[in-house]
């Protein structure tokens, strides 16, 4: 099966988070940082459905993946001034939340203790917005 352009899930699969309400980014998702590498805060307002989709493609492409592996995918170079930078991992909080998010939306699970996975639903989800991409670029080039 050919596979859709990332990004673009990614954004579909966000749109969807938001407009139907299946997660709800915490309080404090306005004023974190997403990593300790970062010097600022996003500044998209739907940073959080992004970071959301974008945990959701990850665990349908390597699942079953926990908070610690996910932390090292979302991270990044450091940069320490006048010392070398350095590998930092990404913001534990923001990951746990988003797992935890799903997992009561119903689109993952945990699995012994390897970590979380996809439920069927959720690898639905996954698969119907990325038919209605190819199926949008399909009509494009024709």
């Amino acid at each position: 099966m050919q596979l859709a352009d990332p990004a673009k899930l990614i954004e579909k699969v966000a749109t969807y988070l938001k407009e139907n309400r299946v997660i709800e980014p915490p309080p404090w998702a306005m004023f974190v940082k997403t990593g300790v590498h970062k010097e600022r805060p996003p500044q998209d307002p739907d940073w959080w459905y992004i970071r959301a989709a974008a945990v959701m493609r990850k665990l349908y492409l390597r699942g079953p993946l926990g908070v610690s592996r996910l932390r090292t995918m979302y991270g990044g170079r450091h940069r320490r001034g006048t010392k070398p930078p350095k590998f930092a991992k990404g913001s534990g909080a923001i990951i746990r939340k988003i797992l935890q998010q799903l997992e009561e939306a119903g689109l993952a699970e945990k699995k012994d203790r390897k970590g979380r996975v996809l439920t069927k639903k959720g690898r639905e989800l996954l698969e119907e917005a990325a038919k209605l991409i190819l199926r949008s670029e399909r009509t494009i080039k024709a």
